[in-house]
């Protein structure tokens, strides 16, 4: 009977003892061993043997990205306005052993070096940087609260400021700042507008008074062109006349018959009834007769007036 009591003690300390010895990690886990009171080794994800009794399990820590919350503050800006800001810090654990021994908590040491690090940076802002320049404070965050998470084996991956809230009388004064420059701007765009406009009219008219100018020298040239052409074909004409006339005496005659001709045609053609085309030898007797008839009345009118 004691054989059996005995067999299953040992058979259950055995199970124990196993249990104990035999570890099975989680992919994203780390496992920080201590041996003996002292750091001894990280277990990764997978299956790992320790050794009961000696080997103690110290702080089970994640390698997946963490977030760390800034709890809402009140910041006073470098132009001493009043202002509630928070903010979120993503972290991840890059060595077990320093997260474990170089700091007791490093997410509430993250979060207040965090917070520490927010008043120091907007305290030497104005209330506008503050607002305007989110990205640059979000940068300069990280920046120093990876400097000094380093020491701790954990790396800051990203720093976000979530809010801003400031006092309701800044708040009216910045929406009646933001009305005035919106009208400040329409009226600069309308203005501008209205410049544009006024250039581009000065612009088409000049180019339009450009263009008749042009348009004048060129009807001017061209006229002038075309007078000097006749004049020049004239001249021609006259020296060919003239050289025509030197050389055969009948070409006057041929040219005064031919002007008559051209006369008479056009007076022929013409529909007017009060017309009468007489022969030129009757036209002659015609001119004489006034003339004798005219020096006859002459003569009479003469007589009677020195018998009177």
């Amino acid at each position: 009977m004691d054989l059996g009591v005995f067999a299953i003690a040992l058979i259950f300390l055995v199970i124990v003892l196993v249990t104990k010895s035999v570890k099975i990690v989680p992919q994203s886990d780390l496992y920080v061993v201590e041996r003996l009171g002292r750091f001894h080794k990280i277990l990764h994800g997978g299956l790992h043997l320790i050794i009961p009794m000696i080997d103690n399990i110290r702080d089970i820590l994640t390698s997946r990205e963490q977030l760390v919350d800034i709890e809402k503050q009140a910041v006073i800006t470098k132009d001493n306005v009043n202002i509630s800001i928070d903010g979120i810090v993503f972290c991840k654990v890059e060595d077990a052993a320093m997260a474990t021994y170089n700091v007791m908590n490093f997410k509430k040491a993250i979060a207040n070096l965090a917070m520490t690090t927010l008043r120091a940076e907007i305290g030497g802002m104005d209330l506008d940087d503050t607002l305007s320049n989110r990205e640059g404070l979000n940068a300069k965050l990280q920046m120093e609260l990876g400097s000094a998470a380093t020491n701790w084996g954990i790396k800051v991956t990203r720093v976000e400021i979530s809010d801003i809230s400031v006092p309701p009388s800044i708040e009216k004064a910045m929406n009646m700042q933001m009305e005035a420059e919106r009208e400040k701007r329409a009226i600069q765009t309308k203005a501008e507008a209205a410049k544009e406009a006024q250039i581009r009219e000065a612009e088409a008219y000049k180019q339009s008074e450009i263009l008749k100018a042009e348009a004048i020298e060129r009807m001017a040239d061209a006229k002038k062109y075309e007078q000097e052409r006749v004049a020049a074909g004239q001249q021609e004409a006259m020296n060919l006349i003239n050289k025509a006339m030197s050389e055969n005496k009948q070409a006057a005659e041929f040219l005064l018959a031919k002007d008559r001709v051209e006369a008479f045609k056009a007076l022929a053609s013409s529909d007017s009834t009060d017309k009468m085309i007489l022969p030129y030898e009757v036209s002659q007797i015609i001119g004489s007769t006034s003339v004798l008839g005219d020096a006859f009345f002459k003569g009479i009118s003469n007589g009677s007036s020195k018998n009177s």
